[in-house]
């Protein structure tokens, strides 16, 4: 098996399947308490590794496979962040940060990628994202991101 945090997450590199992982370590803040990385990828192994990282890293995960049951699930305050494919199965998951923005939700997003471009790119960081990863990105790519949103 590889060490995250010196190899790119590539897709189907730790298995099929998914989880949700709901329950956190983290307590006692007076806030709402930010409990779990929302995590919105059509591809069932990115969802699968990038769930699979986080727990080792102490993050709990709520994994999505479209942009629908992320919205059908709603519970934004919970999220600490959101990472969100841009190319969702037809739909711009850059459309959908803005859906969100509109909607009053102010979850830090993190956008990851297969589909590189300057437009892309442009268009993700107008809309308001703290991260964009390109994949295959580093486990310590994503991590940092979700950490620093984690500390806002």
């Amino acid at each position: 098996m590889r060490r995250f945090a010196r190899h790119a997450i590539r897709p189907g590199e730790y298995g099929a399947g998914a989880a949700v992982i709901s329950h956190s370590s983290r307590r006692g803040t007076s806030l709402p308490e930010r409990d779990s990385v929302f995590v919105v990828d059509d591809d069932p192994s990115i969802r699968t590794s990038v769930n699979r990282l986080l727990r080792e890293h102490g993050f709990a995960a709520t994994l999505f496979d479209s942009a629908g049951a992320l919205l059908h699930h709603g519970s934004f305050d919970k999220a600490i962040c959101i990472v969100l494919d841009i190319d969702l199965n037809g739909r711009s998951g850059i459309d959908l940060r803005r859906q969100l923005a509109e909607e009053g939700v102010t979850a830090p997003v993190i956008y990851i990628t297969g589909n590189d471009s300057s437009a892309n790119r442009a268009a993700a960081v107008a809309s308001g994202c703290i991260a964009y990863l390109v994949k295959p990105f580093t486990a310590e790519s994503l991590i940092e991101s979700v950490a620093r949103a984690s500390a806002a």
